[in-house]
């Protein structure tokens, strides 16, 4: 936390006490000088605090007492990220009731009035400028992610309904550990105790969500972020690319991807690691890059590449390139390929 951050808010949590300081007692109370002092003073009637000075001998710092306080103390670029991060948020889902996404839309309506007043002008301008698109993702409930948070922070076993990818339905009791953000999802990092292991549950697959005051004792758990990625690639294959293009805009098409980029020489190409089950993913991604690649993939992928680039340069047409591409795709094709 920035000192004056840090500094501000022991101002702020001394003058709520409701006394009345002097000036020289509160400098020492927060550790700066008078003129340090004056100037947090100033900033915190700024942000909305109604802190009323007695100048003079016998004079004080005192917060008025009832006075409605803001709840946020932002500084500007704080409070425009805050926003832009609701209107991101609020851009996801179906806004199905109860979710975050619905929530953040609900927020992203009103989150000037709780700002100080020299922001809201601003804030209120920065909304009415801004349009999103939408994203496609499930909706997770916020009150499942606040109870899990609750869970993991107590200790506590929780139990709940969950549906598989292909629809099969179980019941499970684990003991949460963490949760994880990727690609638009929600996940739950939780130790089974029907199956003696660690697993990952999509949260917004769960049903029926009861936390019981069951305490467990920790166990050594696996980087959560890394355990997820490791689920997620499964029995899929290995797949690099290394693409005639700068890493950034290589991080730009692949953007929906889980993918590792490494930028090589002097960053005019890019090594891209990604984990498919399938061939075929990455082509449009590819396509839309317009730049030269190479690929190390197993046998049966390249085999799927080289059939599609002979059927392509196929339909494409033209001389003598055409008559040795049908000859590719006619090899493939008794080969089995």
């Amino acid at each position: 936390m920035p000192d004056v951050t840090r500094r501000m808010l022991s101002l702020l949590a001394t003058l709520q006490s409701g006394r009345s300081f002097g000036g020289g007692d509160l400098a020492a109370r927060i550790g700066v000088s008078p003129r340090t002092l004056r100037r947090d003073v100033d900033r915190l009637r700024e942000y909305g605090y109604p802190v009323e000075t007695r100048p003079g001998p016998g004079g004080h710092y005192r917060l008025i007492a009832g006075a409605a306080m803001p709840p946020l103390m932002l500084e500007d670029d704080e409070a425009v990220a805050v926003l832009l991060g609701l209107a991101a948020l609020a851009s996801t889902g179906s806004a199905a009731e109860g979710s975050v996404d619905e929530a953040a839309t609900r927020a992203y309506g009103k989150v000037e009035q709780y700002l100080p007043k020299r922001l809201r002008h601003r804030i209120a301008r920065l909304r009415a400028s801004l349009d999103t698109g939408d994203v496609a993702a499930p909706s997770t409930s916020a009150g499942y992610l606040s109870e899990l948070a609750d869970a993991i922070a107590h200790r506590r076993v929780a139990a709940f309904d969950y549906r598989r990818a292909n629809g099969a339905a179980s019941s499970r009791r684990v003991e949460p550990h963490r949760q994880v953000h990727h690609l638009q999802r929600w996940y739950l990092l939780a130790w089974d105790l029907g199956k003696g292991d660690w697993r990952v549950f999509r949260t917004d697959r769960i049903d029926a969500l009861r936390v019981s005051t069951n305490e467990f004792e920790p166990r050594a758990a696996p980087p959560a972020l890394d355990y997820l990625m490791e689920g997620i690639r499964g029995n899929r294959e290995k797949v690099v690319f290394t693409i005639e293009a700068p890493a950034g805009q290589v991080a730009e098409a692949f953007r929906h991807d889980t993918v590792e980029l490494t930028p090589i020489e002097d960053g005019a190409r890019t090594r891209v690691v990604m984990h498919q089950d399938s061939w075929v993913w990455p082509l449009a991604t590819l396509a839309s890059l317009d730049a030269g690649f190479a690929i190390e993939a197993p046998l049966r992928f390249m085999a799927g590449y080289r059939g599609f680039a002979a059927r392509l340069a196929a339909a494409a047409g033209g001389g003598a390139g055409s008559e040795a591409a049908r000859s590719e795709v006619t090899q493939s094709r008794a080969s089995g390929k």
